[in-house]
């Protein structure tokens, strides 16, 4: 039997909009370094720094290299979406492929004209995965911020006095 592949979001698409998020909560202070993100999120420097590098190709956050560098924010968070950023981790490919399964097996004998029209399972698929997009686009992450921030009274306070803080 052939395994099934379920679509799941990398980590990456989470520490992503983390970062982006704290970036904007840090305000104007400067670039802010990989070493210093990863700590607040416990991770590895090397990891963060690598999930981080799409958010700059697609210009959601800039980098500065050098001992004075990091990453901030290349745009205010209300010109950037959850698809801005799943789209800059996990590529623009479409999550369902159909593979024409339909022409295989006892439907093989078939002429090419059976099979026309559209597979109605690919339809329905790539018609769920266009309004799941469609709500990922619908979403800033200022909307985000503010949930978070009404989840969490004193969350940006928080994080600026958290990296505030001298680090070993």
């Amino acid at each position: 039997m052939d395994t099934i592949e379920i679509m799941k979001i990398s980590e990456g698409v989470e520490w992503a909009a983390h970062c982006c998020l704290l970036l904007d909560w840090m305000g104007e202070d400067g670039p802010v370094s990989t070493a210093r993100l990863a700590a607040g999120y416990g991770l590895p420097a090397a990891y963060l720094n690598k999930q981080l590098q799409p958010l700059v190709k697609a210009g959601i956050l800039t980098s500065t290299a050098g001992k004075k560098g990091g990453f901030r924010l290349a745009r205010p968070l209300g010109e950037v979406t959850l698809m801005d950023v799943l789209a800059a981790i996990e590529g623009p490919a479409e999550a369902f492929q159909c593979a024409e399964i339909r022409q295989n097996g006892v439907w093989a004998d078939l002429p090419a004209s059976a099979f026309r029209a559209p597979c109605a399972i690919d339809a329905a698929m790539r018609g769920a995965e266009l309004e799941w997009r469609r709500a990922l686009a619908a979403r800033t992450l200022a909307s985000i911020q503010s949930d978070a921030e009404l989840q969490a009274p004193g969350l940006r306070t928080q994080v600026r006095e958290w990296y505030a803080r001298p680090r070993q």
